[in-house]
């Protein structure tokens, strides 16, 4: 009789047990649904083997997963739901393009990829407006993939592999994609139309993409960032504003007119080794660059160029950046007060230009994805995705594949 009921309370405090555990997981799970989970926070500068400061890594998943074995990563970008409000990452591959559930940031869930329309290759490049995806490479005749992203709400048996719902052939391979989302219109670079010049596309119909003329009068562009002007040159308020990272210099243009695009002016730098990708501050006062070969070609650490653009007709170099390792610089962005760079074997540096107006800037944190060294090696840290209003923060390795990590709690 004593042992039966020892077995009773046994299984009373078992089931008790048990509901507790099921109880604090959901609510755990909640939480994680909204702000993420720290697996690895960053304790005396490392991260689960990462060097760290301020960043913690939420999660991982290795690129062959993502894009298959011998797979190398390249470029990523982000889109949330407007209906679910659910986070996906986008990230390319040299085989194709991976969709990624990130929503609880600690356990992603991989939906499936989108493969290349036509051969591999190292370069992908991957936008969104409208809830679609744009998705152009240099594979040959690869064109833009048009990717209809609420797909994704419906995954039963990931991963999936998926096909695009639209294609637009206007041009063969692209080096990369830039899309504005307030005039919905594409400008693919580095194509071999409009002399490497951007190609236009109106995409305000995301399954029935239309030429829209291009821009040919300066060198080939590789990268490019589109806005509607809202910066302290009055005279340039509400027209759409290109500027290009040409190789060798930046090129302001106005493409407001399609058939009419005008150059604003041109500026170069001293040390010029390639002219790569650049993003403006919030205030449109100041232009970040990054020149990709400038460490190999001349030496000395990681440079970011910064340009004063209060006006565009009359741009003006303001200051350089150095930062605390010689690796590569890549592809960066401005989020407030924080400039996001994609550092190669540095990995992810954020920077405070919060002063940029006194010519300083100061590196706050870095979450290196690049394990074994921070050599001026094309390794690591190909692009960051800051802009998810969680706070996390996608970063697209070549070697590693999708990291995703969230500054540390204060």
């Amino acid at each position: 009789m004593k042992c039966i009921a020892l077995k009773k309370t046994y299984y009373t405090v078992s089931i008790f047990a048990l509901i507790i555990f099921i109880a604090l997981s959901c609510s755990s799970d909640d939480d994680n649904t909204t702000n993420g989970m720290t697996q690895f926070p960053c304790v005396n500068g490392m991260s689960n083997g990462h060097p760290c400061n301020g960043f913690d890594l939420i999660s991982h998943i290795p690129i062959n997963i993502l894009g298959g074995p011998g797979a190398e990563g390249n470029d990523s970008w982000g889109w949330t739901d407007p209906t679910t409000n659910k986070e996906y990452a986008l990230v390319c591959s040299n085989t194709g393009t991976a969709f990624v559930d990130i929503t609880n940031a600690s356990e992603p869930v991989f939906l499936g990829t989108l493969p290349t329309a036509t051969a591999n290759s190292p370069w992908r490049d991957v936008k969104v407006y409208n809830n679609h995806a744009f998705i152009v490479s240099e594979a040959p005749e690869h064109g833009m993939q048009v990717f209809d992203l609420t797909h994704l709400r419906n995954i039963t048996n990931e991963p999936e592999t998926f096909n695009a719902d639209a294609n637009y052939n206007g041009f063969g391979s692209a080096h990369n994609i830039v899309i504005n989302e307030d005039s919905g219109f594409a400008y693919a670079v580095g194509t071999t139309t409009f002399d490497g010049g951007p190609h236009f596309v109106n995409i305000q119909n995301p399954l029935a993409p239309v030429a829209a003329g291009g821009y040919a009068d300066d060198s080939y562009s590789h990268d490019a960032q589109v806005v509607t002007y809202n910066g302290p040159d009055t005279d340039y308020t509400g027209r759409e504003i290109l500027i290009g990272s040409n190789e060798n210099e930046v090129v302001i243009i106005d493409v407001t007119d399609k058939d009419n695009p005008t150059q604003i002016s041109t500026i170069d730098y001293s040390n010029i080794g390639y002219t790569h990708q650049g993003w403006f501050t919030e205030n449109m006062n100041y232009f970040l660059l990054g020149d990709e070969v400038d460490e190999i070609n001349f030496g000395g650490n990681t440079r970011t160029i910064v340009f004063d653009f209060s006006d565009l007709d009359n741009p003006s170099f303001h200051m350089d950046y150095f930062g605390p390792t010689s690796a590569i610089d890549h592809n960066g962005y401005v989020v407030g007060n924080t400039f996001y760079m994609a550092n190669y074997t540095a990995g992810l540096r954020a920077v405070d230009i919060s002063n940029i107006d006194s010519g300083v800037m100061t590196e706050t944190g870095f979450f290196d994805t690049f394990v074994p060294s921070n050599n001026v090696a094309f390794n690591g840290a190909w692009n960051i995705y800051p802009f998810f209003e969680s706070g996390n923060i996608v970063v697209s390795d070549i070697d590693g594949g999708l990291y995703v990590v969230r500054k540390s709690n204060p």
